[in-house]
């Protein structure tokens, strides 16, 4: 993995970039060609999920890019439908194959979908794919701190990672403290938001023109510099460069207060007590 891309060491000791590559709504038959720009640019954490629907694009990417398996950091999730124990044991089985992996570097469960009732026993199953090798270390998505106190209550494995919609307008403050009290690592997705409007904030136009960088080159830096992983998310290859460039400056803790007065409490995508679809 290239130098410049930091790790944090997650509460099992496995090493995890802290920077990676989504290919959330990526269409499949477009999936390859990015996740092959983003390996060319130096990337080595790749981001997917059932629900994607893209898992062989991500694997064909893997197979034609020559990098060493070891130097790569995989990412899948379990989506609502296939929760419950037995079926996720299957519906990891599937991914796993998809990806044309022996194993896969961390496995979430992407939703807590509470009416569902089933995330415990879900965690159960990724707790034996641990057992068996076959997953270096599991972790939950979208799980707010009720999720995680009630799967606590039964789980001899905590998650290693919680992966939750996080920017300046959505900071998560409840959920990163509980993350850290607990010893699980925060993982952004839509780290820039949706639509735009968050990088057009005068605020962060003027951090960037200062420090000659992007608004969102500004934003990544902000979320590397409160300690999350982040995975932006880009099918162009000169904007996936550009995210991966954001190592070279730093903020200074006035930039950072001027990105955390942004916070609205404002989502791009549901909000995880209320999300249950299958």
């Amino acid at each position: 993995m290239p130098a410049e891309i930091p790790t944090v060491t997650l509460n099992n000791g496995v090493e995890m970039p802290q920077l990676g590559f989504g290919v959330f709504q990526v269409p499949d038959a477009e999936t390859t060609a990015a996740v092959s720009a983003a390996l060319d640019a130096g990337y080595r954490s790749i981001d997917t999920a059932t629900a994607y629907q893209n898992e062989p694009g991500v694997a064909k990417a893997l197979a034609a890019s020559g990098i060493e398996r070891s130097e790569l950091f995989v990412t899948t999730k379990l989506w609502n439908a296939d929760q419950g124990y037995e079926e996720t044991l299957a519906a990891f089985e599937r991914s796993r194959k998809l990806l044309g992996l022996e194993y896969v570097d961390l496995y979430l469960i992407h939703w807590p979908a509470p009416a569902l009732g089933k995330y415990v026993e879900s965690w159960r199953a990724l707790e034996k794919l641990t057992a068996d090798g076959v997953v270096r270390a599991i972790g939950v998505s979208n799980f707010q701190p009720a999720h995680l106190e009630k799967l606590a209550e039964s789980a001899s494995i905590v998650p290693a990672v919680n992966q939750v919609e996080l920017h300046p307008y959505l900071q998560q403050a409840a959920v990163r403290e509980y993350d850290e009290e607990h010893g699980i690592v925060t993982e952004a997705w839509s780290p820039l938001a949706k639509g735009g409007s968050l990088l057009g904030e005068p605020s962060i136009q003027v951090i960037a023109e200062r420090l000659g960088r992007s608004a969102a080159q500004v934003v990544l830096r902000w979320h590397l510099q409160l300690g999350n992983v982040v995975i932006p998310k880009s099918v162009t290859p000169s904007r996936i460069a550009e995210n991966l460039d954001v190592f070279g400056f730093e903020l200074t803790d006035a930039d950072i207060a001027e990105l955390n007065k942004l916070e609205r409490d404002e989502r791009t995508g549901p909000h995880p007590d209320e999300f249950n679809a299958v």
